[in-house]
């Protein structure tokens, strides 16, 4: 008999919409997934440990630093895993951009199953 276990992906949602946030951290946990939620890319950076497989949900309209130009730092090269990039403002330079950098892109407000289809297929929980 055989010990298996699996990993579990984890999911780092940023927003600075606290309802935003808290709303797709509830879905995500409603599907089994574990969940963290933080307010910034500098939050992120800060409580991030880069797990073996996941996923980040990350808002475009961020202050200071926008989705993209999180991507494009040092920090955001090193994330390791899958990024969704979201966004309320749909902009076809934006998503053309996000594709670019290796990001999935999806618009506000999200339907729930476009996202969990996207992050099941960029996880590869199907």
């Amino acid at each position: 008999m055989s010990c298996a276990t699996t990993i579990s992906p984890k999911i780092f949602v940023v927003d600075d919409d606290e309802a935003v946030r808290d709303a797709i951290k509830g879905l995500l946990e409603m599907h089994g997934l574990e969940v963290a939620a933080f307010e910034s890319t500098a939050d992120l950076v800060h409580g991030y440990a880069k797990p073996s497989q996941g996923c980040v949900i990350l808002d475009q309209h961020l202050p200071p630093t926008s989705g993209l130009e999180f991507l494009a730092s040092p920090e955001g090269h090193q994330l390791g895993i899958p990024v969704i990039l979201i966004t309320g403002r749909g902009d076809p330079g934006i998503k053309r951009r996000a594709e670019q950098a290796g990001a999935q892109y999806l618009e506000k407000p999200l339907r729930r199953k476009s996202l969990i289809d996207t992050l099941e297929r960029v996880i590869g929980r199907r």
